[in-house]
């Protein structure tokens, strides 16, 4: 036992940043997350659901500070249960990226949040959207995103 040395994933530092994914394929999209929660250095939940519904068939996966997230989620929840009482139907999951986009943008020097975007509608079928603090949103089959 003496003159061993320790693994190398003992002195390592530890991570506590969050990993969304959303991954499109032929019959819709899945959305994924880890479920911690840190402040600092310090893990102080290991269960929360990252995960937001903002419609019926549209969710988020939340990232960054947890109340900036679920702060943008909850509007674009209300948002898009007023867009589509006025429509008469579902809204399309570019629309729900685009209330994020614009929400993100508009308050990006005071906001630290990040989400993905991603659901079903019935002109576009499953498709995830990285709706980033850039002033446009992402169509792609993966979208990833590791702070």
């Amino acid at each position: 036992m003496l003159g061993e040395t320790e693994p190398e994933w003992l002195s390592e530092e530890v991570k506590t940043g969050t990993t969304i994914i959303a991954i499109e394929f032929n019959a819709g999209v899945v959305l994924g997350s880890d479920s911690r929660v840190s402040a600092g250095a310090s893990v102080v939940n290991r269960v929360m659901n990252k995960l937001s519904p903002l419609h019926d068939k549209i969710y988020c996966a939340l990232s960054g500070s947890a109340a900036d997230a679920q702060t943008i989620a909850e509007i674009v929840n209300y948002q898009l249960d007023v867009h589509s009482t006025e429509i008469g139907e579902d809204p399309q999951v570019r629309s729900a990226a685009t209330l994020v986009r614009n929400i993100s943008y508009k308050y990006k020097e005071e906001l630290s949040a990040h989400l993905i975007v991603a659901g079903w509608d019935r002109r576009d079928g499953g498709r995830p959207k990285k709706a980033a603090i850039c002033n446009r949103w992402l169509r792609q089959l993966i979208c990833l995103w590791v702070c």
